[in-house]
C-alpha cells in the first residue's frame, strides 16, 4: 500500500499489480481492495485475472466486506484458492474458519469446481504456507505450486491483431497518464501505432469519428515491486502503456487495422 491514504488507514484502496517468476512460469499478481467501498477497483481488476486467492484471517474468518468481492469473482467463473492466514494467532479458529468459507461459497451459489477450492494454511508475516492446518514452518513453495497447478493459463490469442482493455490508470510526472491492462490478443512494441476506442458494445467500430489514433512511446511490465521498461509484450501479460492521449478506464486499445472493441467495464454499486 503506497498511497498516503492507504498508509494512514491501513487498507488497500487502489489496485496494485506485480509479477514473479516461479519455475519458469510468470505469475501476474494483482492486489485488489477488499472493501466494497472500492468496488469499482475490484470490478476492473477481476477482468485481468484467471483465478483469485482469497485471504482469510484464521481468527476473524470471512469479513462482511469480503462477500462483495467473492461474489463478483464467483459470478465470473473464476476459481478460488483459499489461504487461511495468521494460523499462529493464539485465538485462531482454523477449522471453524474453513467451514465458514465453504458456507460462504455455498451461499453465493458457487459451482462444483469452485466449491472444490484448495485450502492452504499460512503465516504471511513469517513467510510459510502448507496444506495441513497445523503447518507452523517452512516457506511459500506450497502457495506458488498451488497457484500454478490450480489456476488456468490466460485464454488469449497471441497471433491475432493487438487488443487490450484499459482496466486501471497510473500517472508519471515524466510520461503523463499510463494505461494499464492485460493484453487479450496479439503483441505490442514501443513505437507501434494504435487506435483507441471509447467504451461501448463489443464488436467492430465502423464510425471513424469514434477512433483516436496514437502511438506507444513507453511500454512497461512488472517484476517484483518494480515497473520494468521493455521493448515488446504479448497476449496474457499485464502491461502499462505511456504516450497515449485521452486514456480512460474502459477504453479499448487496438491495432489500427482492426478497431474491435472489448466489452466495457460495468461497475456495480455495492
Amino acid at each position: 500500500d503506497s498511497n498516503p491514504l492507504e498508509k494512514e488507514r491501513g487498507i488497500t484502496i487502489l489496485a496494485k499489480n506485480t509479477a514473479v517468476h516461479w519455475n519458469g512460469v510468470k505469475i501476474n499478481i494483482v492486489d485488489t481492495p477488499g472493501h466494497a467501498d472500492f468496488g469499482g477497483e475490484v470490478e476492473r481488476i477481476l477482468r485481468m485475472v484467471d483465478g483469485v486467492v482469497l485471504l482469510v484471517d484464521a481468527a476473524e474468518g470471512p469479513m462482511p466486506q469480503t462477500r462483495f468481492v467473492t461474489r463478483k469473482a464467483l459470478e465470473l467463473g473464476l476459481l478460488p484458492l483459499v489461504v487461511v492466514n495468521k494460523v499462529d494467532r493464539t485465538d485462531a479458529r482454523i477449522h471453524e474458519v474453513h467451514d465458514e468459507v465453504l458456507e460462504l461459497f455455498m451461499d453465493l451459489e458457487a459451482d462444483d469446481a469452485q466449491l472444490d477450492a484448495p485450502f492452504l494454511y499460512a503465516s504471511g508475516r513469517d513467510g510459510y504456507a502448507g496444506v495441513e492446518p497445523d503447518t507452523r514452518s517452512g516457506d511459500l513453495t506450497p502457495l506458488f505450486d498451488t497457484i500454478v497447478s490450480h489456476f488456468p493459463a490466460p485464454q488469449v490469442d497471441v497471433d491475432g491483431p493487438f487488443q487490450m482493455l484499459i482496466s486501471t490508470l497510473d500517472y508519471s510526472s515524466y510520461v503523463g497518464r499510463i494505461a494499464i491492462g492485460r493484453i487479450e490478443r496479439g503483441r505490442i512494441e514501443v513505437g507501434t501505432k494504435v487506435s483507441m476506442l471509447p467504451p461501448g458494445a463489443a464488436g467492430m467500430v465502423a464510425d471513424d469519428s469514434e477512433i483516436e489514433d496514437s502511438r506507444v512511446n513507453k511500454l512497461y511490465t512488472y517484476l517484483g515491486l518494480d515497473r520494468i521498461d521493455v521493448e515488446s509484450a504479448h497476449a496474457g501479460d499485464i502491461v502499462a502503456l505511456a504516450g497515449l492521449d485521452g486514456v480512460e478506464i474502459g477504453k479499448t486499445i487496438t491495432h489500427p487495422g482492426t478497431p474491435e472493441r472489448l466489452r466495457g467495464i460495468a461497475v456495480e454499486e455495492p
